[in-house]
């Protein structure tokens, strides 16, 4: 193991317990918290002031969640935390709010801008869900690090209301919040992975109408009409069954596909609502749910995360998607568990089901928005 140290906390609202028995009821000292709960817990008044009589630290992070992730545990309803001690490696956070801006692009350029650049290794990335545009966050967020340095996060949750997220740091979290926190010094090695394992059929089609995250025609033809034809009699269960069929996109100018959710669809318009923007002359692809597929996939997302000649990581961030959670149910712990027995169990795991991922594609810098994705970052301290 390496220097990095973290113990894992588990809240239901009215207790704490931890993986580590000493510290059940005691004060924990930590250089850095992160905390994702329910927006049942996080909208309390009194929330920063409990967790800064826990813990502390003067860096602790709050984000709401569609659930939360407790290494190989998804609950609901409850808040999560993982306290980290660095022995090396120093903690540098901002925040913005996207009323400020005049986009999210704007907003996600301005955070990472604020955070000094000097050492600066790694950089997490927790955003409102609701009102911030996930694909143009990334875009600016890419600007603002000028794509040398990996950036991963995601998009806050609210169960499956889809109504308002929280997020904030040293303070009680709010709507409409960005935050960035950035990790110095080189002795950490942060890596990561995404895994989808969704099944694509049918044949590659182009963008020809849409405008940001709402798809109009497909190859000249309305976009509804061609995904119902392909979905058969499940097009009689739209938009619900939307969830068990997402699109394969490859943006203009990548080679690599993403995962986008669909998020509504309208009759009179004859268009589609994407969870991430869907620029013209983008392919896709229909996919379709593969159980096995989905929770193997993250299997392979951890491999990626693993460093040559070290056994497992210090400790992993896991954020999903909540379409997962909803196609997966009562198998959803099974994803969580292929994650543990990739790290050989000794790796603590926590994280949420959120509105979106920000994870690179591949061993590259440059980020991107997921839908659908597990996507895992894992951290190690020499």
């Amino acid at each position: 193991m390496g220097t990095l140290k973290c113990n894992l906390h588990n809240y239901n609202g009215l207790n704490w317990t931890t993986n580590n028995d000493d510290l059940a009821s005691n004060t924990v000292s930590a250089d850095l918290v992160l905390c994702f709960g329910s927006k049942n817990i996080l909208s309390r008044k009194d929330i920063y002031s409990q967790l800064s009589s826990r813990f502390l630290c003067d860096q602790i992070a709050m984000c709401t969640t569609s659930g939360e992730i407790f290494n190989t545990t998804v609950q609901d309803d409850s808040l999560v935390a993982v306290s980290i001690s660095f022995a090396k490696t120093k903690v540098v956070s901002t925040e913005v709010n996207i009323s400020e801006y005049k986009n999210s692009y704007d907003a996600g350029l301005s955070l990472t801008e604020k955070l000094p650049k000097q050492h600066l290794k790694y950089v997490l990335v927790l955003s409102d869900g609701s009102l911030v545009n996930g694909s143009e966050l990334v875009k600016g967020l890419n600007q603002g690090v000028e794509n040398k340095i990996l950036v991963t996060g995601g998009l806050a949750g609210d169960g499956s209301d889809f109504k308002s997220t929280l997020v904030g740091i040293n303070n009680n979290p709010s709507e409409g919040k960005i935050i960035a926190i950035g990790f110095y010094g080189n002795n950490l090695v942060v890596s990561h992975g995404s895994g989808g394992g969704w099944d694509e059929f049918g044949l590659e089609k182009t963008v020809t109408k849409s405008a940001n995250n709402k798809l109009f025609q497909l190859d000249g033809k309305s976009c509804l009409e061609v995904y119902k034809k392909y979905l058969g009699n499940e097009a009689n269960n739209l938009p619900a069954s939307a969830l068990l069929f997402p699109l394969s996109v490859i943006l203009p100018g990548n080679t690599k596909p993403v995962v986008r959710t669909i998020l509504s669809i309208s009759e009179e318009e004859q268009s589609m609502t994407f969870a991430g923007d869907i620029p013209e002359g983008s392919k896709v692809k229909f996919m379709k749910a593969n159980f096995d597929s989905l929770i193997s996939a993250v299997s392979k997302a951890a491999q990626k995360t693993k460093i040559e000649n070290v056994a497992s990581p210090d400790f992993s961030l896991l954020i999903s998607c909540i379409g997962r959670k909803l196609v997966l149910g009562s198998r959803i712990d099974e994803e969580l568990e292929f994650v543990n027995e990739a790290y050989s169990g000794k790796t603590p795991l926590i994280g949420f089901y959120s509105y979106g991922e920000i994870s690179p594609l591949v061993k590259e810098f440059s980020c991107e928005l997921h839908n659908q994705t597990m996507t895992i970052t894992s951290f190690y301290e020499f």
